[in-house]
């Protein structure tokens, strides 16, 4: 019998030495290093150097096990560890080593989330979780679905809103349909734009609700631009709002908004991807009261539960089956009526796609190892660390808070020595935005940390620090602060 080991440059190769040399790589340079304070966060290189250190394009002649090995090292070499205590920069971070056990395992069994014919332990598994996060929104029963992201999640919504209104859609396309409108804050996430785009809404039919200085959704002004868009010959059909917005991390009054989508009778969704987490915290949750009585809920566990990603859901409250109705083509050659097991377990068709990977067993392994009581403390700990950095902030000349933050994110500017005192001067502004991009960049160059800005309104540049990587102490903010200063005590 022929040898069925795959083979390099004609040779056999060992699977199982090359898997265990790359995972020694992998624990070694992406993990180790990757998430220690005394490393580099990154090394950056310009493109078209990378390029050539990388060398990245694809030849008909295969390559030798070391080469291979080599190659994985420069992968890891020079991309961004987000993993690192200091890496500030996205609404994701940290390692957690179970839910990377999670996703190791679901790679490696490679199957895909439709039918429980090739994927029963994670159709049995993926209902589970999603039975979990709902309960935690308040609800007893509904549905669910994990998305390839929180826009995909937001995009969703709205497709089954605009469905269960007008279910001749789903068969007569926008000729079904009248002039439709919806309503999110000016703080809401962009995929609402996307997604009234990609589902041939629009972007004109986004109706953008002023929001107050907080950054929270003003519920007046959201009933009087339903009124308005009625006056206009619209059809309002649902309501966005935001729970942790993605600059100031603010909170809309979902409550308040639920009184007018009752009112009015509209979809309500709530945008949670990034505040969802704090549901698990007792101390905290009350920020997000009345998300109970959303028809659904977009949640990114992969943010800040630090589950990896990507790990995003879709919960409804919905029991009536919608987004099998709204999305399912009951594909004969994969949905077969007549299986030997229950077919309710199949539920690929539920979704727009064929194939979906796995994206419950990584927050699943997590909850199992840290439980909800350890999953709450990391939440509170966030909490606690973003209040250390604001009365540090506080006690430090050069920096200025944007806002008192109600969440983990924590927005400021670094005031440099040569503007300090100068906020008469007409150009302070213009200067003062030109400082963020300055530091960023270096910062960046020398790798020894990650933190985002950008402007906000009329407000010039300024960081958003996110609290949000579990490993994170009061060193790693202090020294946040500290090589601000270092890094700007020459502008």
């Amino acid at each position: 019998m022929a040898d069925s080991k795959p083979a390099v440059d004609g040779e056999p190769m060992d699977m199982e030495a090359l898997l265990q040399s790359v995972f020694g790589i992998v624990i070694d340079e992406a993990i180790q290093k990757g998430t220690s304070a005394s490393e580099k966060v990154c090394e950056w290189k310009e493109p078209e150097e990378l390029k050539q250190l990388l060398d990245l394009e694809l030849q008909s002649q295969g390559e030798s096990q070391e080469q291979i090995l080599e190659r994985c090292r420069a992968v890891i070499r020079y991309s961004v560890k987000t993993g690192h205590p200091r890496f500030f920069n996205q609404l994701f971070s940290g390692l957690d080593p179970h839910a990377l056990a999670g996703r190791i395992i679901t790679e490696s069994l490679n199957t895909s989330q439709y039918t429980y014919e090739i994927a029963p332990v994670f159709v049995l598994m993926e209902e589970e979780v999603l039975k979990k996060l709902r309960a935690l929104v308040g609800w007893s029963s509904g549905d669910g679905v994990f998305c390839p992201g929180g826009s995909v999640s937001n995009m969703y919504a709205m497709n089954l809103a605009r469905y269960q209104r007008y279910p001749d859609c789903k068969q007569r396309g926008l000729r079904a349909l009248p002039p439709l409108a919806l309503f999110t804050s000016k703080e809401c996430h962009y995929s609402i734009n996307k997604g009234a785009a990609f589902l041939g809404l629009g972007t004109d039919s986004v109706r953008v609700v002023k929001a107050d200085e907080r950054g929270k959704m003003i519920p007046e002004d959201l009933e009087r631009q339903i009124f308005q868009a009625e006056a206009e010959g619209s059809v309002p059909f649902l309501v966005s709002a935001t729970s942790g917005t993605t600059v100031l991390g603010a909170f809309d009054p979902l409550d308040a908004i639920a009184d007018v989508c009752q009112r009015h009778g509209l979809w309500f969704h709530v945008d949670a991807a990034w505040g969802g987490s704090v549901l698990l915290s007792q101390m905290h949750r009350h920020l997000l009261d009345g998300i109970q009585r959303a028809d659904s809920v977009a949640w990114n566990p992969h943010k800040l539960l630090a589950a990896g990603l990507q790990c995003s859901a879709l919960l409804l409250r919905d029991t009536s089956n919608l987004l099998k109705r709204c999305h399912g083509s009951q594909a004969s050659y994969l949905f077969q009526q007549d299986k030997f097991y229950d077919v309710a377990l199949d539920t690929g068709d539920k979704v727009v796609q064929c194939g979906r990977r796995v994206d419950c067993l990584k927050l699943w392994l997590m909850w199992k190892a840290q439980g909800g009581q350890g999953l709450e403390q990391r939440i509170d700990q966030a909490f606690a660390l973003a209040r250390y950095l604001v009365e540090e902030i506080k006690k430090r000349e050069g920096f200025e808070l944007v806002m008192e933050p109600e969440f983990v994110n924590v927005c400021f500017w670094f005031v440099p020595p040569s503007l300090r005192g100068k906020q008469e001067r007409p150009d302070y502004t213009k200067r003062l935005a030109q400082v963020a991009p300055v530091l960023k960049e270096r910062m960046v160059k020398e790798g020894s940390m990650m933190i985002g800005y950008q402007p906000h309104g009329t407000r010039a540049n300024f960081f958003r620090m996110v609290v949000a990587n579990p490993a994170l102490t009061h060193a790693d903010i202090d020294f946040l602060l500290d090589e601000l200063e270092r890094l700007g005590q020459d502008l």
